[in-house]
């Protein structure tokens, strides 16, 4: 016998990846579209992050952090949308907001790349001027991620306002 609810799951992964290409193709209407499809066959807090994330790809940051708080009702341990938020608070310039939504990120047990809110955190601080916490978070990120050109050349750019 077919078991529904994994059926649901099925669906909802499946459309998840094919929302994804098209958001990826710059196909960001198509992409909403498909990744609503996701969440009414099953909601998972990825498919409302990366809703959320096309949202943000069309300038819409509000409705982006609103699909990012969706996500964390649905699964709190997922990383992604406490960074996203954090991110998209930085957008807006509320970078004191910004700041516990990063650590926050850093702290879900489920998040494959730790290195983006390291990296994240380190812009937050540069950008207030906090010189040596924005080098241990630029210097965290790179740990993480060994080959992050981004946080490579903040962390030199850091380093010259240092010396």
């Amino acid at each position: 016998m077919d078991d529904p609810i994994r059926k649901k799951k099925e669906l909802a992964v499946h459309l998840l990846k094919e929302a994804y290409k098209h958001q990826m193709n710059g196909d960001l209407e198509k992409a909403v579209e498909i990744y609503k499809k996701s969440i009414e066959a099953c909601p998972t807090a990825e498919a409302y992050t990366f809703l959320g994330w096309t949202y943000s790809f069309m300038g819409r940051v509000d409705d982006a952090i609103a699909e990012c708080y969706k996500a964390i009702e649905v699964d709190p341990t997922f990383g992604n949308p406490y960074n996203d938020i954090g991110a998209y608070l930085m957008q807006k310039g509320e970078i004191d907001e910004a700041i516990p939504w990063l650590e926050r990120a850093l702290q879900a047990p489920r998040y494959e790349s730790y290195c983006f809110p390291h990296m994240n955190l380190g812009r937050a601080f540069e950008s207030k001027r906090d010189w040596l916490r924005a080098k241990e978070e630029y210097r965290k990120a790179l740990a993480e991620k060994a080959d992050y050109k981004d946080a490579a050349r903040a962390l030199a750019r850091i380093r010259g306002y240092l010396n």
